[in-house]
């Protein structure tokens, strides 16, 4: 009898010491191999699995002390799927709450206004941790991908401003974000369009903007001169704007702007065909969509650039052509 009451309060004291010693490793910082740790939740993970992913890693400890913390705390399931970051003095407590939050280590990648989607897929394909799913599609293949109807063009459909993304994600989870946030940014500006307004669709005003864009150099002037280009598209005037000219050149344009290319016809020179060109030229913000669907009132026809970013405004040829002497010819 003796014997057996000593044993159970042997028993009782190691089940309190292996408490007291477990209580006491998850207060501790969890050792590393280096001085931050990354891992990627994939989502259906197990946590077993977790835990040897995070040790694989550099965390320095047993992956079955850590599944079985886990696994103890009862939160093992709310794991979410993410992409986490740990630096020195991070505890085993700390380590799971980060997890069952969805802390996440974000990465961000910035698409500028004005941008061709060349230059978005250019900058996707640099951007940090970010999967480069899309590198062997086509343009058509990614389009197909983001859910646009069959054959849109990629031009100007993808809402430029920076986006934030857990490392490890797909370049296509990016792509699907710009997309949609750039049909809300068209629809809105379309709904909120002059009544007078000669452009015929969200499309055209998607157009119109692009050009706007890459026209302007102070923001002041975006709605100026959308209002030169809509006077023009009144009145039957060719746009006559030499960023469609440069981007239907495409790889053949050296940077120096030629009478030949102007006089070449394609469908995007606005010197010889009149109308919009048939795509978006670049991706335009929100300030030139707005621009283009309510332009400032104004009798221009006419603009040139005066060379500090602004531009000088014209309703008559003959007080264009001195603006040009002025400040391009510097006459």
């Amino acid at each position: 009898m003796r014997f057996l009451r000593a044993l159970l309060i042997f028993v009782l004291l190691l089940v309190v010491g292996v408490g007291g010693a477990a209580f006491w490793w998850l207060q501790q910082p969890l050792e590393l191999a280096a001085d931050s740790v990354e891992v990627s939740v994939e989502l259906g993970t197990p946590p077993r699995e977790i835990a040897q992913q995070w040790v694989q890693a550099g965390v320095q400890a047993s992956p079955t002390l850590l599944y079985e913390w886990f696994r103890w705390s009862g939160q093992a399931r709310k794991i979410r799927a993410g992409s986490y970051e740990i630096g020195r003095g991070v505890t085993p407590i700390a380590l799971l709450n980060k997890m069952v939050r969805g802390d996440e280590t974000l990465a961000v990648v910035r698409l500028i206004d004005g941008w061709t989607f060349r230059q978005f897929r250019a900058e996707l394909a640099k951007a940090e941790a970010l999967k480069p799913t899309t590198a062997p599609m086509t343009d058509a293949q990614i389009m197909a991908a983001v859910g646009a109807p069959p054959g849109q063009s990629p031009e100007g459909r993808f809402h430029p401003d920076t986006y934030a993304y857990s490392k490890g994600a797909s370049d296509i989870a990016v792509l699907k974000r710009a997309y949609r946030a750039m049909q809300t940014r068209i629809d809105a500006a379309w709904q909120g369009r002059a009544a007078d307004t000669p452009l015929r669709s969200a499309d055209d005003a998607l157009v119109l903007a692009s050009i706007v864009e890459k026209e302007t150099g102070v923001g002041a002037d975006r709605g100026k001169v959308a209002g030169v280009f809509v006077n023009r598209l009144r009145i039957g005037m060719p746009l006559q704007t030499d960023p469609t000219v440069i981007y239907g050149l495409g790889s053949a344009f050296d940077g120096n702007l030629r009478k030949r290319d102007l006089l070449a016809d394609t469908p995007y020179n606005t010197y010889t065909r009149n109308g919009l060109p048939p795509t978006p030229i670049a991706m335009p913000g929100k300030a030139a969509l707005l621009a283009a669907v309510r332009p400032d009132p104004t009798k221009a026809l006419y603009f040139v650039a005066r060379g500090d970013g602004s531009s000088q405004f014209s309703e008559t040829l003959a007080d264009h052509n001195r603006a040009v002497n002025q400040f391009q010819r510097k006459k």
